[in-house]
C-alpha cells in the first residue's frame, strides 16, 4: 500500500473520531436541554460519520487486500466506488436541507437565535479542524479522500451559512434569511456532488474521465 494511502487512511479516522464525539456530545446537550437545534445537528453529523467512515473503511480494504494474492482486481476501483456512494450521499443530504428549508417558508418556526448560532459555531470549528486534517496534496488524491473532503467541507458551508442567516435574521427580525441561506448552501452542495459522481462513476466504467486528477492515478500504486 503505497504512502500516500496510508496517511488518508490515518486522517479519515481521525475526523470520524473528532465527528463521532461532536456528534455524541451533541445529542446527549441536545436531549438534557431539549434543543432541537443541537438534537439535528448531532443526527446530522451522524450522517457525516456513515460518510466519512466509508471512506475510512474503503482504505483499511484496500490495506488488507494488497497484501493478499486472491485479489488481482484493481483496488483503485475500490476508492472510486466508496466516493461515488458517498457522493450520492452528499447529494441526498443536500436535498433533505432544501426540502426542510422550503417547509420553513410555508411553516415558519420560532427559532431560539442564541442557542442556534452556538450550535452552528461548533459545528463551524469542528468542520475547520477536520478541513486542516483531511488536506492533502493535489497529486495525491483520489476520489475517496476527495469525497470525505467534500463532506467536511460542504458540512462547514452549511454552518456558516447557519451563522450568517441566523445572525441577519436575529438582527433584523427576517426568519426566512436563514431558510435562503440554506438553500443556497444546498445548490452548491449538489454541485460538488454531481462532480464527484460523474468523476468517479468514469472510472467505474472504465471511461476516460475529464477529473482533475485521473491522469496521476496509475502513478502512485
Amino acid at each position: 500500500m503505497s504512502n500516500h494511502k496510508h496517511e488518508h487512511e490515518n486522517k479519515t479516522m481521525w475526523v470520524v473520531l473528532l465527528t463521532a464525539v461532536t456528534m455524541v456530545v451533541e445529542i446527549i446537550y441536545g436531549v438534557t436541554t431539549r434543543s432541537m437545534a443541537l438534537l439535528a445537528d448531532g443526527i446530522h453529523m451522524g450522517s457525516h460519520v456513515l460518510a466519512i467512515g466509508l471512506s475510512w473503511m474503503a482504505y483499511i480494504i484496500i490495506r488488507k487486500i494488497s497484501g493478499s494474492d486472491k485479489f488481482s482486481g484493481n483496488s483503485d476501483k475500490i476508492l472510486s466506488l466508496s466516493g461515488y456512494s458517498s457522493g450520492l450521499m452528499l447529494l441526498i443530504f443536500a436535498v433533505v436541507i432544501m426540502i426542510e428549508a422550503i417547509e420553513r417558508f410555508y411553516n415558519p418556526v420560532v427559532i431560539n437565535y442564541r442557542e442556534a448560532i452556538l450550535v452552528a459555531f461548533i459545528g463551524l470549528f469542528v468542520n475547520i479542524a477536520s478541513v486542516f486534517l483531511l488536506h492533502h496534496d493535489h497529486e495525491h488524491t483520489d476520489h475517496n479522500i476527495r469525497a470525505a473532503y467534500l463532506h467536511v467541507i460542504a458540512d462547514a458551508l452549511t454552518s456558516l451559512s447557519a451563522i450568517l442567516g441566523l445572525t441577519a435574521a436575529m438582527i433584523w427580525d427576517i426568519a426566512y434569511i436563514d431558510t435562503i441561506a440554506a438553500i443556497l448552501s444546498s445548490l452548491v452542495i449538489i454541485r460538488w456532488s454531481v462532480g464527484l459522481i460523474k468523476d468517479s462513476g468514469r472510472v467505474l466504467l472504465d471511461m476516460k474521465s475529464s477529473g482533475h486528477f485521473n491522469h496521476h492515478h496509475e502513478d502512485h500504486m
